[in-house]
């Protein structure tokens, strides 16, 4: 068996983390009794003007809610270095910023909580992919280096971005 052959052979039995708060397919529409966010076609969406009238829409909680209540994070991003202490108010307002990009666009993904200690800054999210989104723009913005490491077995995503000046 050459390389190549390995290679595929490790991808063909490698599962995927499965997300335990994906919800199962919703029969029609769906609404988000704590945040209003809607599902329709396999999607959640913020409830926009142009369709307010979700007919016949059954509450369900979405997932980043249940993320939320139940303090069950997908996604950490752990702040830490001299660096940060320094320039605390900017990088505050950049990851408040990123937030409100990424969740004009994908309602579930949202942060949980900052949790600041003495050493380093912690932000847990709803979702992976906003625990991404700000490691790549506290690199872009601010320099440092970011750790990536995602789950094997469980779905999750833990960043840690660390620079000393």
């Amino acid at each position: 068996m050459d390389k190549y052959q390995q290679s595929q052979k490790n991808k063909l039995f490698k599962t995927q983390a499965h997300d335990p708060y994906c919800l199962q397919r919703v029969e029609g529409a769906a609404m988000c009794p704590q945040c209003d966010a809607v599902y329709e076609a396999g999607n959640w969406h913020w409830n926009r003007a142009e369709n307010t009238g979700v007919h016949n829409a059954q509450s369900v909680t979405c997932p980043a809610c249940r993320r939320i209540a139940e303090n069950a994070p997908a996604g950490t991003v752990t702040l830490s270095g001299s660096f940060l202490r320094k320039h605390y108010d900017e990088i505050i307002h950049l990851i408040k910023n990123t937030e409100k990009m990424e969740a004009t666009e994908h309602a579930l993904e949202r942060i949980i909580h900052l949790t600041d200690s003495e050493d380093d800054l912690v932000v847990t999210t709803t979702g992976i992919h906003l625990a991404n989104r700000l490691g790549h723009a506290l690199e872009a913005a601010f320099k440092g280096k970011a750790q990536y490491r995602y789950g094997d077995t469980q779905y999750g995503l833990s960043v840690t971005w660390t620079r000393n000046e």
